[in-house]
């Protein structure tokens, strides 16, 4: 060895030194980033969070349709089982809506369900006082949904720290759905006969107007039947026309057996003159420039036969738009829709959440592995500078 060159030792007493300090402190942060939370979160969820006990039920949208042969002749009804599936759809954001939040919180009272144990257990429990915004976020935690777009199922999986309440709870939230999908049903139902109805409205305003008319021209000409009425007319008339050939012949009788002057021949004329001026003015009466008002009978029949045509026009619409409504109302009811309940609800036996286990293993996975990162990120900027 040079007398020149430097003794050097192979490890310096600074290196070791620093190495202890750095493994120190990579042993702090363990124990701050994963322990400390992992055994918080033990300590927590075995110690102070509750029992929760759970109640499902499953359901699903149900269109009631016609048999084949009736959907045969009415054009087939079942294209409209389609609709269940967006009446599901409807029925999946209504489970999650603060409408029915609120409408199962007035008759179960949920802030006394999911509040009782908020000193015991504040993290999963319901903060006293809080607003129905707070509790339909809550709700979101306590009440789960699965949803499969495909078939049309839903089931609903109720939290709470009672089983007897999470059983409540599922069946206010399966009686509220079917409620609910009642009122669409009924909405269906008054659309598609609203129109029919409304037509059946109008052509019974009609048929009443049509028979109002026939009953006002009744009273005004004073005819409730005017073919009868002609005919005893026409009776008249024959009449009439009887007794003036009865006349002529007892004219020319006389006039072949007496003298001209004899007061029977002109006794005779006079009653054929006003025979035949009777004739006159009652055929006048049939005539379309009657001078007495009211008895034009040719206007008459005519005005009562445009009356009688409105009229069957009338009842004829109005018949077609009865059958029609009867028919829409049918229909209406084939497309009831209905909840079935696949899985009713139960009462839970034992808790089977919070899933400690599983939340204690989420905890300590992201605790290491943010331990890790943090770690190597730290140490990756110290040796650089």
């Amino acid at each position: 060895m040079s007398k020149n060159q430097p003794n050097r030792l192979p490890h310096s007493p600074a290196q070791l030194a620093r190495g202890r300090v750095r493994h120190l402190w990579l042993l702090v942060s363990f124990l701050i980033f994963f322990a400390l939370p992992v055994g918080g979160a033990a300590l927590y969820l075995f110690t102070m969070a509750k029992d929760q006990f759970s109640s499902s039920v499953g359901f699903t949208v149900r269109t009631a349709e016609a048999s084949s042969a009736a959907a045969d002749l009415l054009g087939g009804l079942s294209s409209f089982s389609g609709s269940s599936s967006s009446d599901t759809d409807i029925l999946y954001e209504f489970i999650q809506s603060q409408q029915l939040v609120s409408a199962i919180h007035e008759d179960l009272d949920l802030h006394k369900i999911y509040t009782r144990h908020h000193d015991e257990d504040p993290y999963f429990s319901l903060k006293p006082g809080g607003t129905i915004e707070d509790l339909t976020a809550y709700w979101g935690q306590m009440v789960k949904i699965f949803y499969d777009s495909g078939t049309g199922l839903i089931e609903i999986r109720v939290n709470a720290f009672d089983p007897d309440e999470a059983f409540q709870v599922a069946t206010a939230i399966f009686d509220k759905s079917s409620e609910m999908i009642n009122e669409l049903s009924a909405i269906a139902r008054e659309d598609a006969t609203r129109y029919a109805r409304e037509e059946l409205d109008t052509a019974l305003e009609k048929l009443k107007n049509a028979r109002q008319a026939i009953l006002e021209y009744r009273a005004e000409t004073q005819i409730v039947d005017p073919q009868a009425d002609l005919q005893g007319q026409m009776g008249i008339l024959n009449n009439l026309q009887q007794q003036l050939a009865a006349a002529l012949i007892e004219l020319d009788l006389l006039r072949e057996t007496t003298r001209r002057n004899d007061p029977r021949i002109l006794q005779a004329e006079n009653r054929i003159k006003v025979i035949e001026d009777r004739i006159v003015d009652e055929r006048a009466k049939f005539g379309a420039g009657s001078d007495s008002a009211g008895e034009d009978y040719v206007s008459i029949i005519g005005e009562f036969e445009r009356l009688n045509v409105d009229l069957e026009f009338a009842q004829s619409a109005y018949i077609t738009s009865l059958a029609t409504y009867d028919g829409s109302i049918a229909d209406a009811q084939r497309q009831s829709r209905y909840l079935a309940a696949y899985l009713k609800p139960s009462i839970a036996e034992r808790a089977l959440y919070p899933e400690r286990s599983t939340i204690l293993l989420l905890v300590a996975v992201f605790a290491f592995l943010f331990w890790t990162i943090a770690s190597l990120v730290y140490y990756s900027i110290r040796d650089r500078a």
